[in-house]
């Protein structure tokens, strides 16, 4: 059956990959940017400018270090503040990485594909600016391994009662298998790199990061053996890292805290935080490197639905945080809810969250609206900065007015605070700046076996017609 020339937006809008594509096509376009020696002027200016707020991170620790974390503005009774609320904003924002690698894989699901190259690479480098910073707010951070089940020398042996000492063996486990399970979807493309350079130390180098890989038939066996028991592995974490963080809160008898929503709240929170900043990742790496036709509208589609929908999930534990306080009875819940809604000192962070985090995703329901990049690279940025401010009031605002007013205080930011926070942008940028310009930031050989099942059995748009007009299993 032809497809009429009034179907070519359906086309573009709903393939997972243009049609056409060849695998040494792929692989230029892929490749290209990383084999080629000259470095394109913006990927330059991006550079600098992340490393210059790398050096402010770096002069940040170094201060932190020397003068002690008095530089920050944590107080009594806001012993947690800007290095939590980063902590927890980071380490969320890994999880889509993971969600789209393992998750997507587990459910054979094809669009994954194009994205979850580069999206392995943030979870990787959002884990790495979160996990500094609980280790930077010791006060000591030079004895950071006293959290370490250590022999009891010192009679400090840690505390296994504390989800403190969970976090940090749910981040390592998550680290360690997220970098592995990035690594290991690497070697293919790793291998194609080393076939097709030109000069003698990126043969070198990408030869010996492949491990020897040739691509023979028992050698694909093994690899996707080991990429599904990864994936396996890797999905349970993302419910268990951040609701292993919501149990630091949800623990402790802080009005506002103690409420057993906090797990599955702040799962979804994460992925909502996490696909934003796919989004603000994948939007302008497909215009910066041509791969329109890899990075499809469906992907962005996609994307958008479920930001939509973990959105419509957090909103939801909006309510259901606000309803719990005034059900429960309790006079320091009802003050909680009381104070972040209409509270003095922070009232404003409440409602630019609600704005940011729920008005700001409604117009996502309209088509128009998801397979616009313009449109999708504001209304991430708008998320991104709605779930910092949702941290911001679950931290400071609960612990400004606790039980006693006694101990009552405001909270106030320093400078610090802020050029620590913003430095850690430089950290994520600079590796990212790396990763794009050193290694692949498409997986070149999945997306390879796509064109390949286009090209010999029809892709997914032209089954949808088939199916359409003549049934499941139908032939034109």
């Amino acid at each position: 059956m032809a497809v009429t020339s009034g179907s070519s937006r359906f086309v573009e809008t709903t393939r997972v990959l243009a049609p056409g594509q060849s695998p040494g096509g792929l692989d230029d376009a892929v490749n290209t940017p990383v084999l080629s020696g000259r470095t394109p002027l913006w990927w330059w200016a991006g550079f600098a400018v992340s490393a210059g707020l790398l050096g402010l991170y770096v002069i940040s620790i170094v201060h932190l270090i020397t003068t002690g974390t008095g530089i920050f503005g944590n107080n009594m009774p806001v012993a947690w503040a800007m290095p939590i609320i980063n902590f927890v904003w980071w380490i969320g924002i890994g999880h889509a990485g993971t969600l789209i690698s393992a998750a997507l894989l587990l459910f054979r699901q094809p669009w994954r594909t194009s994205i979850n190259r580069f999206a392995e690479a943030m979870t990787i480098f959002a884990v790495v600016c979160a996990g500094l910073y609980p280790i930077l707010h010791l006060g000591r951070p030079w004895v950071f391994y006293w959290l370490l089940p250590y022999p009891n020398t010192l009679g400090m042996f840690p505390q296994f009662r504390s989800p403190l000492t969970w976090d940090l063996f749910a981040i390592t486990a998550y680290a360690t298998v997220s970098l592995v399970f990035w690594y290991i979807g690497l070697v293919p493309d790793l291998a194609t790199l080393r076939d097709s350079a030109k000069s003698r130390f990126q043969k070198l180098l990408y030869g010996v990061l492949s491990l020897g890989w040739t691509g023979s038939a028992r050698g694909w066996a093994r690899y996707s053996r080991a990429y599904l028991i990864l994936a396996a592995l890797s999905f349970p974490l993302v419910l268990s890292v951040h609701s292993t963080i919501a149990l630091d809160f949800a623990v402790s008898q802080v009005p506002g805290w103690n409420n057993t929503i906090m797990p599955p709240y702040f799962v979804a929170g994460a992925v909502f935080a996490g696909f934003a900043m796919v989004l603000l990742l994948a939007i302008p790496l497909r215009r910066a490197f041509h791969l329109r036709h890899v990075i499809t509208m469906r992907h962005l589609d996609n994307a958008a639905k479920l930001l939509l929908g973990t959105g419509m999930i957090v909103v939801y534990g909006y309510g259901i945080e606000l309803f719990m306080a005034w059900y429960s009875g309790a006079e320091f819940e009802l003050y909680m809810a009381y104070n972040r809604v209409f509270g003095a000192d922070h009232w404003w962070a409440f409602w630019a969250l609600i704005a940011c985090n729920f008005l700001a995703i409604q117009p996502l329901w309209l088509r128009s609206v998801r397979q616009n990049p313009a449109a999708l690279f504001v209304i991430a940025i708008i998320v991104s900065i709605g779930m910092w401010l949702e941290r911001f009031v679950i931290i400071v605002v609960s612990l400004t007015k606790d039980f006693l007013l006694g101990s009552w205080f405001n909270y106030v930011p320093t400078f610090w605070d802020w050029a620590l926070f913003a430095g850690s942008f430089g950290l994520f940028g600079t590796l990212f700046f790396l990763f794009i310009r050193l290694l692949p930031s498409v997986a070149t050989s999945e997306m390879k076996e796509m064109a390949h099942h286009d090209a010999h059995h029809g892709s997914d748009y032209f089954e949808h017609v088939r199916s359409q007009y003549y049934g499941e299993g139908g032939r034109s």
